[in-house]
């Protein structure tokens, strides 16, 4: 699927950018080129000299930019054939202080990606959605559901051209720089008595890094263009996690913070009429029904109409046993 291709992938320093370019290289031996764009000098250098990338540095190329910058944009997209956007503002709080910036980033940086993939003839664009872009509640949720719904519609004004967009939604990444797993785990090491959690009737998704780069390259494989895949992954209390991360601490409740829900949401009731079904994943369908895409899934069903999907009611859990397995493997 990737072989001899051309691949770019914005904000490639991120998280995911490094686990999906490594996990490129590794299933994919023939990919013609992948570059990072990414506006940090610095990670750019500290990524350039990872081990795991050294094998692959002739085929890698490292191009400074930041997606509200068209014109450089540009000239970083000529030859490609597949892009990958995660380059977004992504701090809840940093958000709501700095709205603006999180617009030009999140929404105007999205247009320039859509602009400048049709002009310059990209195959297929995947691009990194949020939890908190389903009902949005905060800044940086609605600037990802302005991006969301800029790439789904970007099939629509593409004309003749063969460009064709997908979105990828996922929520917080177990482990990851983000996750209340290394601070937990922090708390613990510097000797707290108590784990601070914000409502204990919280639930959240339990996702591994490798399993947003398989969601990513899955899409890639079978999307239309138009389609929002969310893929199905079990949920965790979180007082079971604090228990699986120290089960000697008490738990102490502190009260909810601006812009946090109780469960992560990835598809709402509204959503329903528009959503289908396959065994590991759900994909909502564009409102505007590009090319009828619904008929390319003929094993996929209808979700019912009250249909909603989030932490909360999700018929995958995880024990305390479960993650403790899991939080050794991160």
């Amino acid at each position: 699927m990737l072989n001899n291709k051309t691949i770019l992938v914005t904000g490639g320093t991120g998280s995911f950018g490094k686990e999906f370019i490594k996990t490129v290289f590794e299933k994919y031996p023939d990919v013609k080129k992948v570059i990072v764009f990414s506006r940090d000098e610095y990670k750019q250098f500290l990524m350039q000299n990872m081990p795991e990338f050294k094998p692959y540095e002739e085929k890698m190329r490292f191009f400074i930019g930041d997606v509200r910058d068209k014109e450089r944009m540009m000239r970083a997209f000529e030859g490609v054939d597949i892009v990958i956007h995660a380059a977004a503002l992504k701090q809840v709080p940093a958000c709501e202080y700095n709205p603006f910036e999180a617009i030009k980033t999140n929404i105007h940086g999205a247009q320039n990606v859509i602009d400048c993939a049709i002009d310059k003839g990209v195959e297929k664009v995947i691009a990194l959605s949020t939890d908190k872009a389903c009902a949005p509640i905060n800044l940086y949720g609605a600037t990802k559901l302005c991006s969301d719904k800029l790439f789904i519609a970007g099939n629509a004004y593409c004309g003749s051209k063969k460009t064709r967009f997908s979105v990828v939604r996922y929520g917080n990444v177990a482990g990851s720089r983000g996750s209340v797993i290394p601070y937990f785990q922090k708390l613990v090491k510097e000797g707290a008595t108590e784990l601070p959690i914000t409502d204990i009737r919280m639930t959240r998704f339990w996702l591994k890094l490798e399993s947003a780069v398989e969601m990513v390259l899955t899409a890639l494989e079978t999307m239309q263009g138009g389609e929002l895949y969310v893929k199905k992954i079990p949920s965790m209390k979180m007082t079971d996690l604090a228990k699986a991360i120290a089960p000697n601490l008490e738990i102490k409740e502190i009260g909810i913070r601006p812009g946090e829900k109780i469960h992560e949401q990835m598809i709402t009731m509204a959503d329903a009429p528009n959503t289908i079904e396959l065994n590991d994943y759900y994909i909502i369908l564009p409102q505007i029904n590009f090319e009828n895409i619904e008929h390319k899934y003929p094993n996929a069903k209808k979700v019912s109409e009250d249909f909603e999907y989030h932490s909360g009611n999700n018929d995958r859990w995880l024990t305390i046993e479960n993650m403790q397995e899991l939080i050794k493997d991160l």
